[in-house]
């Protein structure tokens, strides 16, 4: 745990959250600034600053994570109809909170992702 970091101060319940799922690696929550109809959050319990900190030892951990993204998006019910998955990686990946984290979008038809070389042309 990172006494500074704002996830793991959730995990440790020093800070609320509006939980999905949690079991004894992952952590689920609402996302308190929503972009979708369906905004979820979903965490490693262990803390990874972000998904370059992850090492071929952090397998069997990431996979866990991936599959319980999958498992909230159901729960949610946005995996029949579609959801999006995004990891945001350091700063100029978008990152805004250091601890590797999942987002789950859905609930409404998503717009498609533009390629930056398409915007180049």
């Amino acid at each position: 745990m990172n006494e500074s970091c704002l996830f793991c101060k959730i995990v440790a319940g020093k800070i609320p959250a509006k939980k999905i799922y949690e079991d004894d690696h992952v952590l689920a929550f609402h996302d308190i600034h929503p972009q979708a109809p369906v905004h979820a959050l979903v965490i490693p319990k262990k803390h990874w600053a972000s998904l370059d900190d992850v090492g071929a030892g952090d397998r069997a951990d990431l996979g866990h994570l991936l599959e319980r993204t999958a498992h909230c998006a159901r729960e949610l019910g946005v995996a029949a109809s579609g959801y999006r998955t995004i990891i945001n990686t350091k700063a100029h990946g978008g990152q805004e909170v250091f601890h590797i984290h999942v987002h789950i979008l859905g609930g409404k038809a998503l717009g498609r992702m533009v390629d930056a070389r398409a915007k180049e042309g």
